[in-house]
């Protein structure tokens, strides 16, 4: 058996560490872009958001096919994110 003796919280971790920067988050159905501007234990909030469908080369200055959402805010629930970070783009 394993086990983990200590545990240690770090503070400003994940995505409390891209507070106001452009993320770049992948869904279990969708890939998502935008400003990241909140987050709770049950979701983030963005703005600006806009679908990705196609992201092209990740070395190209733009997204392939990005889609702008009809709102200036999005809620994007933390239970169907696979992984997140800076958008490059």
């Amino acid at each position: 058996m394993k086990k983990l003796a200590t545990v240690v919280e770090v503070e400003g971790e994940g995505f409390e560490s891209l507070l106001e920067e452009n993320v770049l988050v992948f869904g279990l159905n969708y890939i998502y872009t935008g400003k990241l501007v909140g987050v709770s234990s049950t979701f983030i909030k963005i703005e600006g958001a806009r679908l990705v469908y196609e992201t092209g080369p990740f070395s190209d200055q733009q997204y392939k096919d990005a889609q702008a959402l009809p709102v200036s805010e999005w809620y994007i629930q933390t239970s169907a994110i696979e992984s997140f970070g800076l958008a490059g783009k």
